[in-house]
């Protein structure tokens, strides 16, 4: 009968071990997608100073800039995770092909504010890039834990499910094509 009690003793004590990796790894989910949300806010509100100096030098490209400005005009701090990123991926592609647009207009360019907003659009663009890698990073060691026996009894007993990894829609993958 003592068997049987530190059989099962042993078992409780597995399972509250390995809860507590999860909930260790979850909140690492957490943080890095918390890091990941910074710079994309960052960038969330350098896009209506960007869409202004483009539509000083340029009227013509007035779809491109209201595409640009109709997703960035959602309501961000509402949004979920999932609707976060999924924006995310079209205001990059909108982005991009708005970048693409202004190599049509070497005055554009040269204009300081332009240079300036650019630059800082790029080192946002290299922070988000990174914290994309380190999101991934987190939720690869995770789903790990999920995924892989033992811990995956675990998993499934307490309801822990994998989480979505970033990745780039269709639209990123593909080149930007824009017709001069």
């Amino acid at each position: 009968m003592w068997i049987i009690g530190i059989v099962v003793g042993l078992i409780i004590i597995y399972g509250l071990i390995e809860n507590n990796k999860f909930i260790k790894l979850n909140n690492q989910v957490k943080e890095a997608f918390a890091t990941m949300d910074v710079y994309l806010k960052k960038r969330w509100d350098l896009i209506p100073n960007l869409v202004e100096v483009v539509k000083e030098y340029n009227t013509y490209e007035k779809d491109t800039l209201e595409n640009v400005m109709r997703l960035r005009n959602t309501s961000y701090e509402h949004m979920s995770n999932t609707t976060k990123l999924e924006v995310n991926n079209k205001i990059n592609y909108a982005i991009n092909v708005l970048m693409a647009i202004t190599e049509k207009y070497p005055e554009l360019k040269a204009n300081d504010n332009f240079k300036n907003l650019s630059s800082e659009l790029l080192q946002v663009e290299n922070d988000i890039a990174n914290s994309r890698k380190y999101y991934n990073g987190a939720v690869r060691l995770y789903n790990n834990k999920v995924e892989m026996f033992p811990s995956s009894l675990v998993a499934k007993v307490l309801g822990y499910k994998t989480q979505k990894m970033f990745e780039a829609n269709s639209d990123e993958r593909n080149n930007v094509k824009v017709e001069l």
